[in-house]
């Protein structure tokens, strides 16, 4: 039986992918820009070819004869690995469904089509006028085609709007732009797992935050502190603008926003494991399910494995920013040291160095008190 299998990506991010499908039994073939990430030593075997030249990987993957190709916690990979898989007849979701879940101008067009709850947005580029749009402020202006928090900001008057879009636009790959009303409310993101088209709810997470401008993600919490209701309401909004986007197989990350009055905004939506630990940690945490084993199955074209691997607690995954930051991680792993059931990364060097989700100084997963919703 064929068990090659292609990862795309040999960061960090990647490393839970790695293991487990080796740990399944599978030879990993891991496909990335050389940079000396843990993935490079961790693969089996590992080829430096960066993620974004898809032919050439399909080209190998070929030569290889690999039975699935996956990657989990980017955006740019999932454009890889459904190319290659729709070339190679492997499980995936179509090149439809993959523009439209990696590019934001067209992800915001879909869910118009279909009555998904999304905010109003504005394509820009680098001939538009911006003194001739109508905007109401505050708006939040990001790339088209980035995630990781990469050039997002929180523009509140005309005067920041030129530098904001400038930025935002140098962050693109396609050098385009979105300005968006800016959607009121508490941030979640929710983690589901499709297989041939049926889609499976694993769970909602609550999403901490720097805030404004830049609303670099500082830690979540899973299972959300929320209602019943709440839930119910959230998947059903999710469910619906997943069918919108076509994603058929493998991970979804969506991220919502909640207003006062129950009202749920769709920001966003990956057709892919969520990152910051979301995907390949919190959620084996707290439902006891194995995601990344599920992503490898359906990905080798098997039904996802549902069996509990440890009992359900609530987690929070923290990130470290500051030397504040650096000195609760010390005291918690000093007096409570049960409290923490993973460090996930650690660089204190790049404490007060932090522009986005990539350079943060560290990582660790910890026990969270349980709170009423």
């Amino acid at each position: 039986m064929n068990k090659n299998i292609a990862i795309i990506g040999a960061s960090y991010l990647q490393l839970p992918l790695i293991l487990k499908a080796k740990e399944m039994g599978y030879t990993t073939h891991v496909f990335a820009w050389k940079a000396n990430d843990v993935g490079e030593d961790a693969a089996d075997h590992f080829y430096p070819i960066s993620i974004t030249e898809k032919d050439q990987i399909l080209d190998k993957c070929r030569e290889i004869g690999i039975c699935g190709i996956c990657s989990i916690a980017s955006d740019l990979a999932v454009i890889t690995v459904n190319y290659v898989a729709q070339n190679l007849g492997l499980p995936g979701n179509s090149m439809e469904s993959t523009l439209i879940s990696t590019n934001k101008h067209c992800m915001r067009e879909a869910f118009e089509k279909r009555g998904d709850p999304s905010p109003k947005s504005i394509l820009v580029d680098a001939d538009t006028e911006l003194s001739d749009l109508s905007l109401t402020y505050p708006v939040i202006v990001k790339p088209t085609d980035r995630s990781g928090s990469r050039g997002i900001f929180k523009v509140t008057e005309y005067d920041q709007l030129s530098d904001a879009v400038k930025d935002a636009m140098e962050q693109s790959l396609e050098k385009k732009a979105l300005i968006e009303e800016f959607a009121e409310g508490k941030e979640f993101s929710v983690e589901y797992v499709s297989y041939n088209g049926k889609h499976s709810f694993l769970a909602v997470t609550e999403k901490y935050t720097t805030g404004a401008p830049h609303f670099i993600e500082t830690g979540h919490r899973e299972p959300a502190p929320i209602t019943k209701e709440t839930e119910a309401k959230i998947r059903e909004v999710v469910e619906h603008a997943l069918d919108t986007l076509m994603i058929r197989n493998g991970a979804s990350h969506s991220e919502v926003k909640v207003d006062q009055n129950g009202n749920i905004r769709i920001i966003e939506i990956g057709g892919r494991m969520g990152g910051d630990c979301i995907g390949s940690d919190l959620v084996r945490y707290s439902t006891g399910y194995d995601f990344v084993r599920m992503v490898i199955q359906i990905a080798c074209g098997e039904a996802p494995d549902f069996t509990r691997v440890c009992d359900p607690i609530s987690v929070e995954s923290i990130f470290i920013f500051t030397q504040e930051d650096l000195a609760e991680y010390e005291e918690i792993k000093a007096n409570r040291p049960k409290d923490i059931l993973q460090v996930v990364d650690m660089h204190p060097e790049k404490i007060g160095h932090t522009t986005d989700s990539s350079n943060r100084a560290g990582c660790y997963i910890r026990v969270a008190k349980q709170q009423e919703a």
